[in-house]
């Protein structure tokens, strides 16, 4: 449930971010007759995860359980794949994302501005289909359950209200240490979201080694124990998987957050100060004074 309230708190509070500066921005250039527009796109870009999200709870109904297995771990590959281009594309245009919006928005507010409606449904509907997409991973990860489901809508409800108090100028948040310490662990929990596409797609023979585990310490942490649930819903943790899901989970982990760390370092490396100008050497000073 915590990881869940983690996903919704951040991807939410991006939405959040967006819708913020978009309404800001349309007040400040004084078009208060687009709101409206704004908010359409804004509700369209929530109705449309909410579609993905059923579709891909009950869809996989009726079909066979390779089928099944083949579908959950394909899609939990792609979720890994969404969140991994989040997390970096965050870090890397945080720094320019009011000022791209701002841009986008003067090109869509011509004459009655009905492109903001897809301005709002764009810049919003993206972060949604992430956050539906990765929430249902981590969610079929667990087993399902409404824990998890509930971490999520508390995450997005947290965030909407905290959107709410810094448009106010009610509260003040270090974004950068906020999105930075939750990219972080978006990225263990992806790890463990991989891993269990992996598994899927062994149960389903298209990847082998199903019977090939690493370990198994069901004995000292059952997965029905109350700390062996808790560990599944915040680190996708499994008492016995196999060969392959350990290394791909280490793996995806070394690399990826290895690369997080020093995209994040040099971000906040302070620039080398610029080198002045050397001395003129005392001969050449001397002949350009005599002459």
């Amino acid at each position: 449930m915590l990881a869940n309230y983690l996903i919704g708190l951040r991807e939410g509070l991006e939405m959040a971010l967006i819708v913020t500066i978009l309404i800001a921005y349309v007040v400040k250039v004084g078009r208060r007759d687009v709101l409206s527009k704004l908010w359409v796109g804004v509700g369209i870009a929530l109705v449309v995860p909410l579609g993905i999200g059923a579709a891909l709870t009950w869809g996989p109904y009726g079909l066979s359980f390779e089928a099944q297995e083949i579908v959950g771990g394909t899609l939990s590959l792609v979720a890994v794949g969404f969140v991994t281009w989040m997390v970096f594309w965050m870090g890397r245009t945080a720094r320019t994302m009011k000022s791209t919006l701002q841009h986008r928005m003067d090109a869509v507010l011509v004459g009655a501005g009905w492109g903001v409606v897809l301005l709002a449904m764009l810049s919003v509907g993206r972060e949604g289909i992430e956050t539906a997409l990765f929430v249902w991973a981590t969610v079929a990860s667990v087993g399902g359950g409404w824990e998890p489901v509930a971490g999520a809508l508390l995450g997005l409800a947290s965030a909407a209200v905290l959107g709410f108090l810094l448009y106010r100028g009610m509260v003040k948040v270090n974004l950068g240490s906020f999105f930075a310490w939750t990219g972080a662990f978006l990225i263990v929990v992806a790890g463990g979201v991989l891993a269990y596409g992996v598994g899927d797609l062994q149960e389903a023979g298209v990847i082998p080694g199903a019977n090939v585990h690493a370990y198994d310490i069901s004995g000292v942490i059952p997965a029905s124990s109350w700390y062996g649930t808790l560990l599944a819903g915040i680190l996708n943790f499994n008492p016995s998987p196999t060969a392959l899901q350990v290394a791909v989970w280490v793996g995806y982990v070394a690399v990826v957050g290895a690369l997080y760390v020093r995209q994040h370092v040099g971000a906040t490396r302070p620039a080398a100060p610029r080198q002045q100008p050397a001395a003129p050497e005392p001969v050449a000073a001397a002949t350009r004074t005599a002459s």
